[in-house]
This record gives structure tokens, C-alpha cells and sequence, in this order.
């Protein structure tokens, strides 16, 4: 744990906080001080580093935050976790506006309480609303992740349901999307069913990859472990000992979704991941996912968690493009 102590001058904060493990310095500060200069830009601070102490001055409130930040990513490293480019931007959304009285957000400042273990990495929240999000689909049987591109809905509940497949809790994992996307259909695309449907579930396929080695990703879908296909082929089916995820889900219709939910089946769980703001069906208003979700919150068994543009884990810009269009929809609703 890095020890804090903190002298002020007013309008200005200079923070001085001291490392016990002078090893962990050189992941903590990154190559050539990268990690150190993307939070002085981001918050505008000064950061100075000798030996295993560290200075922070700057406006009071952004160096108490850069504080928050530098401890956060010590206590990760301290725990074995990696700390690379993405986890510095993740800790900068995640830290709270802290007070100059010592105070640090523990969601910050400590390891990750939940994880999930997939075949080739381990996946820790990156965003706040991650953390509530990991618990629901580990806890839940029905679980709708809602928000903007970049959050993470998808790629978590990937992850999940691998590790349950890996562990044996399920037997089967399935992956659909509706293959409607904005002014394309399936038929103005060349090759068989497979080749036309593909391109509209590569995203799922990319997250597969990245949980599980190429051969056994091909291993499993050859053998039916692993299933991916559109909404359409899920009709007339009941899905048991299967963890089942749906994408892109408020470019269903309302019918497709009622379809959708009721394939549920025994010792499954189900995760309906969609972005509100982003209906590409010929009339946005009669979307699956904003009527499911009208008429389900609250039932026993199913979690809704609402992903906003501050939980984007891309680059910075992308959360600051999704605000901009989501501020402007806000505001061309009638009242």
C-alpha cells in the first residue's frame, strides 16, 4: 500500500505519496513515464517521480484524483495484475472527485473484487459500472446490459459464458444477433447463408477468440459446444444447460424479443446486451430491447444494468463522441 501525506498552498495542492515496493515503479509509470504523462494530460497536474517517492501539484481537486489513480494502479500491480494503457484510462474514469482529506473511493483505490477467468487471460472491471455488471451475470439468470458502444456488455458476457463452459456449469454457448444493420440486408451480400450471416456476428467471433485458443474455438463450434448464429434460427427451440447471449438486441421487434426470451430453458442463463440510442430498424420506436426492458424490470431473477458514456473503455474520444450524440438525442425528444 503507498503511504500518503499532503501539504497544501491555497488554489494549488502538492500531494506526496511514497511506495513500499520500489519494484512495482517501473510498471506503475510505464515506458518512458507514459502512464505518468497520460495523467498529468488528462488531469492537468504535475507529477514528479525520485527514488520511490512520487509528487503531485496542481488544482486541489485533480491532484487528490491523480492521487486516487497512482494508488489504484499500485494496488492492482501489488495484487499481480498487469497495468497497461487501457487499465490507466479504466482507473481515471473509475476515480471518484475526491475531497484533500485522505479519503479515497475503495472501488478505486483496491483490487478487483470480482473477476472473470477465461483460457487465455483473466478480466477485471475496467469501468464502475463493470463491477455490478460481472456480479449480475454471475449471479443472475437474466441479465440486460444496456449502453453505448465500448462499455464492455458484450465482451463480459462473452467472457462469462466461457468460463462457465470451461467449468462445466453449462454445456452449451450461444451467440445471436438480428441481422439487421443500418440500410443493408442479407440478400445484397454474396456466398451461402453462412457467408452472409458471418460478417453481421464477426464481433462475437472476435470475442471468442480473445477468451479461448483458435483451435479450440474451432473445436467447440465444429462439435456444437459453441453456437452462433441469427435470431431466426432460435425459433421453435428450447435452450437447456446453455448460456445464451444476445447482441445487438434493440434491433429486434418486439415479437423477435418475446420469441428470443422464451427459449429459455432449464439450468440456462440468458444475457440480452443493446444500445438504446442505436436502432436501425425501419421504425426505432418499436424496439424489442426498450419493450422487454419496459415490461421486465423488476421481476425476480432479472438484473438490468445501464451502461453511460462515462463506462466506455476505449479511447477517451469515443466516450466524449457518445455523450455529444446522446445529449443531442436527449434533446430532439418531445416533451
Amino acid at each position: 500500500m503507498a503511504r500518503r501525506d499532503l501539504a497544501a498552498v491555497p488554489d494549488t495542492a502538492r500531494l506526496e505519496l511514497e511506495f513500499e515496493q520500489p519494484y512495482l515503479l517501473g510498471p506503475l509509470f510505464g515506458d518512458y513515464d507514459r502512464h505518468l504523462i497520460t495523467i498529468e494530460n488528462r488531469l492537468g497536474v504535475h507529477i514528479a517521480a525520485r527514488g520511490n517517492k512520487v509528487q503531485i501539484e496542481g488544482d486541489p481537486d485533480a491532484a487528490a484524483r491523480a492521487r486516487d489513480v497512482l494508488i489504484g494502479l499500485y494496488n492492482r500491480l501489488d495484487s499481480g495484475h498487469d497495468v497497461d494503457a487501457e487499465a490507466v484510462e479504466a482507473v481515471l474514469g473509475m476515480a471518484a472527485q475526491p475531497h484533500l482529506d485522505g479519503i479515497i473511493t475503495e472501488e478505486v483505490t483496491s483490487a478487483p473484487k470480482v473477476m472473470i477467468r477465461t483460457r487465455k487471460k483473466t478480466i477485471v472491471p475496467r469501468s464502475a459500472m463493470q463491477t455490478p455488471y460481472m456480479e449480475a451475470l454471475a449471479r443472475d439468470d437474466m441479465i440486460f446490459g444496456l449502453g453505448p458502444a465500448g462499455t464492455g456488455k458484450t465482451y463480459l458476457a462473452v467472457a462469462q459464458a466461457v468460463s462457465q463452459l470451461i467449468s462445466g456449469s453449462v454445456d452449451r454457448l450461444i451467440l445471436s444477433r438480428p441481422a439487421v444493420e443500418a440500410g443493408e440486408r442479407l440478400g445484397f451480400l454474396p456466398g451461402d447463408m453462412k457467408d452472409k450471416v458471418d460478417p453481421y456476428l464477426r464481433p462475437l467471433y472476435d470475442a471468442l477468440y480473445d477468451m479461448l485458443p483458435t483451435e479450440q474455438v474451432e473445436r467447440r463450434i465444429a462439435s456444437g459446444e459453441i453456437e452462433i448464429a441469427p435470431i431466426a434460427f432460435m425459433r421453435g427451440r428450447t435452450l437447456n444447460d446453455a448460456f445464451i447471449i444476445l447482441d445487438e438486441a434493440q434491433n429486434t421487434t418486439p415479437l423477435q424479443m418475446k420469441m428470443f426470451l422464451t427459449r429459455f430453458g432449464m439450468r440456462s442463463r440468458m444475457v440480452i446486451c443493446g444500445d438504446p440510442y442505436q436502432v436501425d430498424l425501419p421504425d426505432p420506436t418499436k424496439s424489442g430491447l426498450a419493450d422487454a426492458v419496459a415490461r421486465l424490470s423488476g421481476i425476480k431473477g432479472i438484473s438490468v444494468v445501464r451502461f453511460t458514456a462515462a463506462d466506455v473503455v476505449r479511447h477517451p474520444l469515443v466516450g466524449r463522441i457518445v455523450e455529444a450524440y446522446e445529449d443531442g438525442a436527449e434533446r430532439s425528444r418531445p416533451t
